[in-house]
């Protein structure tokens, strides 16, 4: 579509928390608005935005995805955003190219602390508000509670008066069904998405740009490919772009000289190459190896520079190195200091949020919550990689001579039967509990103020606390001065005694100390974790030990042995467990916990001066 002026954009932003839909409304917008033909196989796909594999897997958008359709004669560019706050490096910086959004929220579940953390992020940078409460065919829907709820959330979050006055649309995202009023039979009533589309074109306005003026390009995302290298991600704020244009990138550094190679927009899920584009268009431009996310593209005759994008600080740091324990080199392809260090520096041409910092042989690498670390050790995982991680520690910071550390806001719903069971959990992590709230559907909220640092492995310990029942949800709320430590509220482990494989007989043996995290056969060395003790401290076990055979027969000796099946942690679920001397091998094939210190005596020695 030709299209030279900046009235017929419109740059919108689906914000939600995690699970209300927002994924799959653009899939339906997509759909509707006939950007794939009949016979294409996305028409049949479902969460056609997720493309990662940890996406599909996990069941959450991980990285903000840009997505454009035609409708009527706008072209309107859609961003879909990550609904967890471990990501909002990445929800920050793609907010910036909207000038409206759309706010997803469950009818049953309604807007929950996550809602609240992009909402306000939305409406701080003045996007106009058009909310859509999804799913309101479930049995359990509550709409006008909702709708009050948002009233409220609204009512402590706008900015200014104008975004009180926000319209409502009630919706099927799974059936691509929207209305103006709530239908009285939503099931078998007739629709499509048309409102939603009218909202968008009627309700936003137009991106608020200067057609005229020189160039300006703020690169708020960046993609690789084979084929084309890097792609700096941006909407033109100002002037226009064409193809082989001379420009300035005005970079943290300076400015360097630089020349546009390929223009290309988006189309549903595909990349169009353009000659030209116009301010309030979002483009990708390549030819400019060295633009990071942040940069201004401008003029090369008068360039300015746009405001840098700032980004919420770091909250948990975590070791991150080459692996040191006997097995290093046997399960990956890449495992040295220094092809770990590349990929790192990779990462952070793209993941804002994340930082980084040399460590002896390792690194330390820092980010917005256990989510965006555990996302960013499961991709190097699967790319090949083996490394080691350790436990994941609080960044404080330093105000006026004064140790900071972040405090969360936890909000839990479970159950009322396990309410005690979750009081005095967050109780020995010294939790100071705000707010009870009795539903009627015999779910008990409890909102919670807790330092990030005492969130650390509560959340294993709690579904299982809660016979897996419990819902958690945290938000960054503030930094106070760094508390007292909070003593091991884990017990012991058990720890290999010698290398070897594990036989049945000494494991049969060792299932009576505890649980045992590793099954026959499987290789083991000196100082690794195999399981959990009954008691606080850590008991050394031989899992290696053979039966030894005689002449003698006893009835009793010669049955077979049954073995409880080992327990098999995930990769969060290692990272919760770790204690400070303890360490995680992380490898294509395997996760194994271990004793930083490997050596028994040197262990025992270390134990006693602590």
């Amino acid at each position: 579509m030709n299209m030279n002026t900046s009235d017929k954009i419109r740059n919108i932003a689906i914000i939600a928390h995690v699970d209300h839909g927002k994924t799959t409304l653009v899939d339906g917008l997509l759909k509707q608005s006939n950007t794939f033909r009949e016979n294409q196989a996305e028409m049949s796909q479902e969460l056609i935005m997720d493309s990662g594999d940890q996406e599909k897997e996990r069941g959450i958008t991980i990285t903000a995805k840009i997505t454009a359709v035609d409708h009527d004669g706008y072209r309107i560019n859609i961003v879909d955003t990550p609904g967890h706050a471990d990501f909002s490096g990445e929800v920050e910086r793609t907010l910036r190219m909207a000038d409206g959004c759309i706010l997803v929220v469950d009818a049953q579940e309604g807007p929950m602390p996550q809602t609240k953390f992009v909402l306000k992020k939305s409406l701080e940078l003045g996007l106009k508000p058009i909310v859509v409460i999804n799913k309101i065919d479930k049995q359990a829907r509550r709409i006008a509670e909702v709708e009050d709820e948002l009233a409220d959330l609204f009512l402590e979050l706008a900015v200014n008066e104008e975004q009180l006055h926000y319209p409502v649309y009630y919706a099927i995202g799974r059936e691509a069904k929207a209305w103006t009023d709530i239908p009285s039979n939503p099931e078998s009533e007739k629709a499509d998405l048309s409102v939603i589309f009218d909202a968008i074109v009627n309700e936003v306005s137009a991106p608020n740009v200067d057609t005229e003026g020189t160039l300006q390009l703020l690169v708020s995302s960046l993609r690789y490919d084979s084929f084309q290298g890097k792609y700096a991600v941006g909407r033109v704020e100002r002037g226009s772009l064409k193809k082989k244009d001379q420009v300035t990138l005005c970079s943290e550094n300076g400015e360097v000289k630089g020349k546009i190679d390929r223009l290309y927009r988006t189309v549903g899920l595909a990349f169009i190459e353009v000659d030209e584009a116009i301010a309030g268009d979002i483009v990708s431009v390549t030819g400019l190896a060295d633009a990071k996310i942040g940069d201004t593209i401008a003029d090369s005759d008068k360039p300015e520079a746009l405001p840098r994008i700032e980004v919420e600080a770091p909250t948990l740091k975590i070791y991150l190195g080459p692996n040191t324990s006997p097995m290093k080199g046997k399960e990956a392809e890449f495992n040295t200091s220094r092809q770990i260090g590349d990929r790192l520096k990779q990462e952070l041409e793209t993941n804002v949020g994340l930082e980084i910092e040399e460590q002896g042989i390792g690194f330390l690498v820092a980010g917005r919550g256990e989510l965006h670390l555990s996302v960013l050790i499961e991709t190097m995982r699967r790319e090949g990689f083996e490394f080691e991680v350790g436990r994941p520690q609080v960044v404080t910071k330093t105000e006026n001579g004064v140790e900071l550390e972040p405090v969360e806001e936890l909000t839990v719903e479970v159950p009322a039967e396990h309410v005690g069971a979750v009081q005095m959990e967050l109780g020995k992590r010294k939790a100071e509990l705000l707010q009870q709230n009795n539903s009627t559907k015999g779910v008990t909220e409890l909102i919670y103020k807790i330092p990030t640092r005492a969130l650390l492995g509560a959340r294993n310990t709690l579904l299982t606390a809660t016979k897996g029942t419990i819902i958690m949800n945290t938000l960054l709320d503030s930094y106070a001065p760094l508390g007292s430590a909070i003593n091991q509220i884990r017990n012991g482990v058990l720890v290999a005694w010698e290398p070897g494989v594990a036989t049945p007989y000494a494991l049969q043996n060792a299932e009576d100390r505890g649980v045992l995290f590793v099954g026959a056969t499987e290789q083991v060395y000196a100082g690794q974790i195999v399981g959990l003790n009954t008691r606080q401290d850590d008991l050394e076990v031989n899992v290696c030990k053979e039966k030894h055979l005689t002449n003698m027969r006893s009835s009793s000796s010669d049955g077979v042995v049954q073995l409880t099946p080992p327990t098999k942690m995930s990769l969060e679920q290692c990272l919760d467990f770790i204690e400070n001397d303890e360490l995680l091998e992380v490898t294509p094939q395997n996760l194994r916990l271990r004793k930083r210190e490997l050596n028994h005596n040197l262990r025992k020695r270390a134990a006693k001066n602590a």
